[in-house]
This record gives structure tokens, C-alpha cells and sequence, in this order.
């Protein structure tokens, strides 16, 4: 299996140097060169297989030629040994034909893991097989960098850096980062948007000199395992209903939601993917007005998917441009200069086919956790309730039963966001066993003002023998 930039300036590269790079030379984002083909029957006997067999199945067919089946079914075994569902993914009914797909049973309570997990040993054995080291430079909006540094977290050969915006986090979310007592990660508070950490670490990456200097790698879903791992739960989900869904998925960075367009690539029957967002809604605009655009980054109750400059759509943008990298590649150097981009209508048309697109305000975020809450007596978390709150948008009405299963995508728990669950429901949710006792741990973060230079510097100095 070979991997291709979306720019198609790039040599074309194995699953192992696509993992190892994160980012392709080029500055495009890695993709397989053809897409591996699951068969009706080869779906339908996942109903019923461990999530563990489904996922050494898929996964084994983008590692041909980089891992061995042996060294692959271990890595899948070990990542999903510390998961506290059996399930991993469990999907459950809060209607009549509408379900939450829970993702956030894994060390950190979110999706995240259910990729890095993953991510964390392949990483850690390719590397090993290389020599040398490398240094990871992630930014996250909140569940990223957590997810990173408990699958990274103490591996030998391995630096990871993680930058988070400024107060713009819960503060679980921060503490799961900053607590981490292993030498090798490092805590960067920046003074900025989840937007402009991204943006650093994408001009980092295009620093040639210094990124080969320190062996820069990636683990945000600009790295094409995170897609690979997270195609899974999109086969389990629907073979478990035994038909096609539709499915609504919070998004800011747009890799979880492109995952379901992979698995579609691949064989399988969707009736739909619905792109939820917050506020910052620039995924809803794209699809609803032609024109994708960064607007204010704003803060919300959904802090994750606080994202102006959503990464993965130039993935979603090549495939609907009938993969052209001759348009891609300008249109994204466009964007990056410009922060405006209007679509072309043959690129609009094909990526209206596949999703549509939802934006709630936080009031309707609210009023989602309340209704579930009213319903079911479950708890949801905020980001999740951005993706009920898309899903009662839908039509037909809430009230009747949908025409095809409409599953929504839980990508954490609500514990993570305690503050904004009380406002909704009047009570915070119960804390689990994984975050006690967090805020008595001493943090380690360093503030820094949002200057690529500047995090140079503090990389260079925490490198330094």
C-alpha cells in the first residue's frame, strides 16, 4: 500500500513513512493511493466480532508491506487493553431509530483514544525499527493532546510537545495534559486559538531545517493512521444495525467526520454524514454557502471544536475534486493567504452528495444535554449535544422515526466538561475513577506567547542534552 499527497508533489510514501511524517514534504496531507474494498458480505461478518478483529481486519489492509499481521494484531490488542468497555465502541438506543455511538471509553474519556491508542504503538515500533528519535509537536483544542500524551507518554526515543490554547480548555481537560509526570512531554499554555496553535505547527513543519533538526513528526489527525484507526467504529456501528445509517458527528478539525467518508470509499453503505458544528462554523458555511472562510474564532461550551481552519477538509476537497492536485494544491496556498476559498460548483455538488451541515449555538447546546437528559436520563457532554442538536434539525421531525438509523457520534465523556453539563441539567455529572484525585496532582506547563519563534526556543531548550 502507497500513500499520496493531496498536493501530488510528494514521492509516493509506505503506511510507515506516512505514520512517521505525519505531514507530507509537500505540505499536503497523506491518502492511500487507491482505496482498500470491503465487500457486503465482508461488512455483515463484522456483526457480532470483537471490535479488536474488525479493526486488525481494516487496519491490515492500509500496513501491507510496513507491519507484519503479527506485529499489527498485537499493536490493535495492547491499544484497546486499557479500554473500559468491552465494546469499545458501544452503540446504545436513546429513541426510536436514533443512537450514540460512545467513544469515550478509553484512558482520557475521549474519541481521541479510540485512534491514538493505536497511533501510540504503531508509532513506537516503527520507530524502533528506524533508530533514532522523534520529536511529536501537536496542537490540540483540547482532547488531542491528553489522548497523545497517554498513548506517548514515557515511550523511549519519543519528545512530545503539546501546545493547547490559553484558558480556552475545561480544566479536566487541561489537567489530564499538564499532571503527566513522564520527562518526555511537554506542556505549552499558548497565549491564542486552537486556530493559531495549528498555525505554528503547520509553519514548524514547513521550517525544513529545523523540523529535519529535530526528526518533527505529527500525531493530530493530519496523520493519516488517526483516519485508518478511526474507520473502525463506522463498520462496527453499521453492521451492527445491519443497514446504513446516517451518521452526525461533532467536528472542528474534520478528521473524525472524513473518517466516515473513508469508510464509505471503502464499501460501505451511509445514508448520510452530517457535519455538526459550534459557533465556529466554518464546515456548515462551506457546505451551505459554497464558500469555506475562517471567520472569529469564538469560545463556546464545546471548546474541542472551537476551530476556524478545519485541516482534514483538504482531504475531503481532493477527493470531490476528483482527486486533482493540480487544483488542490493552488487552492489551498490560496486559502492559506487569503483564509477565503469559494468552491468550485463540480467540487460543491460532489461534497453536498456525501455530507450536509449543521451549526447550534450554545443555548441549543444546552437545551440538547437537557432533552437527552429528560428523555433518557443520560448524561451527554457538550460536544456530543452540538451533534443531538443537529440530529433534531433533521428531517423528518424528532418526534417520528427516522428513514434511515440516524447515530450520533458521543466523542466524550461528560465529566470533561462538569461546568457546562450543571448549566444545562442543574447538576454535574458523576466524576469516574480516571479523573480522581486529578486536581491534587502538581502541573507542568509553560505560557507562551503565540510566536513560532518563540516555541522554537522552548523546543530547542527542552531538547538541548
Amino acid at each position: 500500500m502507497q500513500f499520496i499527497s493531496t498536493r501530488g508533489q510528494a514521492p509516493p510514501a509506505s503506511f510507515s513513512d506516512a505514520l512517521l511524517a505525519g505531514l507530507a514534504p509537500d505540505g499536503g496531507l497523506y491518502l492511500p493511493q487507491s482505496w482498500p474494498q470491503f465487500t457486503p458480505a465482508e461488512i455483515a461478518a463484522f456483526k457480532g466480532a470483537r471490535y479488536q478483529d474488525v479493526a486488525f481486519q481494516i487496519l491490515s489492509r492500509f500496513t501491507q508491506g510496513s507491519f507484519s499481521d503479527a506485529e499489527l494484531r498485537d499493536a490493535v490488542e495492547a491499544a484497546y487493553a486499557k479500554f473500559d468497555a468491552s465494546e469499545i465502541a458501544p452503540l446504545v438506543e436513546i429513541g426510536e431509530g436514533r443512537y450514540l455511538l460512545e467513544l469515550f471509553h478509553g484512558p482520557t474519556l475521549a474519541f481521541k483514544d479510540v485512534a491514538l491508542q493505536v497511533l501510540g504503538q504503531l508509532f513506537s515500533r516503527a520507530l524502533a525499527r528506524r533508530g533514532g528519535r522523534a520529536t511529536i509537536v501537536a496542537a490540540t483544542s483540547g482532547d488531542t493532546g491528553s489522548a497523545a500524551i497517554a498513548a506517548l507518554g514515557g515511550l523511549p526515543n519519543i519528545d512530545v510537545f503539546v501546545m493547547h490554547p490559553r484558558g480556552r480548555i475545561s480544566d479536566v481537560q487541561r489537567l489530564q495534559m499538564t499532571t503527566c509526570a513522564h520527562a518526555n512531554v511537554h506542556n505549552i499554555a499558548l497565549e491564542g486559538s486552537f486556530d493559531d496553535a495549528q498555525g505554528i505547527v503547520k509553519a514548524l513543519f514547513a521550517d525544513a531545517p529545523f523540523a529535519s533538526t529535530i526528526s518533527m513528526t505529527a500525531v493530530n489527525s493530519i496523520n493519516f493512521a488517526r483516519i485508518a484507526a478511526q474507520c473502525v467504529y463506522y463498520f462496527t456501528a453499521t453492521a451492527q444495525l445491519g443497514q446504513p445509517a446516517s451518521f452526525v458527528v461533532p467536528t472542528g478539525n474534520f478528521g473524525d467526520i472524513f473518517a466516515g467518508e473513508a469508510a464509505m470509499r471503502m464499501g460501505l453503505g451511509v445514508a448520510r454524514l452530517v457535519i455538526a458544528t459550534n459557533a465556529n462554523d466554518i464546515l456548515a458555511r462551506a457546505l451551505n454557502d459554497g464558500v469555506y472562510a475562517s471567520g472569529t474564532n469564538h469560545a463556546t461550551l464545546s471548546p474541542s471544536m472551537d476551530i476556524q481552519v478545519a485541516s482534514n477538509f483538504e482531504r475531503a476537497l481532493f477527493e470531490a475534486s476528483g482527486r486533482d492536485a493540480d487544483w488542490t494544491a493552488p487552492a489551498m496556498s490560496d486559502f492559506a493567504r487569503t483564509r477565503k476559498l469559494e468552491l468550485p460548483a463540480s467540487v460543491l455538488a460532489e461534497l453536498r452528495a456525501r455530507y450536509s451541515a449543521f451549526a447550534s449555538s450554545d443555548e441549543q447546546t444546552r437545551a440538547a444535554i437537557g432533552a437527552v437528559y429528560k428523555q433518557t436520563g443520560r448524561i451527554i457532554d457538550p460536544h456530543t449535544a452540538v451533534g443531538v442538536a443537529a440530529a433534531m434539525k433533521m428531517a423528518p421531525l424528532r418526534s417520528q422515526k427516522p428513514s434511515a438509523p440516524v447515530v450520533i457520534l458521543s466523542t466524550a465523556h461528560p465529566a470533561k466538561f462538569p461546568q457546562a453539563v450543571k448549566e444545562a441539567i442543574g447538576t454535574a455529572p458523576p466524576e469516574p475513577a480516571r479523573l480522581a484525585g486529578l486536581k491534587n496532582l502538581p502541573e507542568r506547563m509553560e505560557i507562551l506567547a503565540n510566536d513560532p519563534a518563540l516555541i522554537k526556543r522552548f523546543i530547542f531548550s527542552r531538547l538541548a542534552p
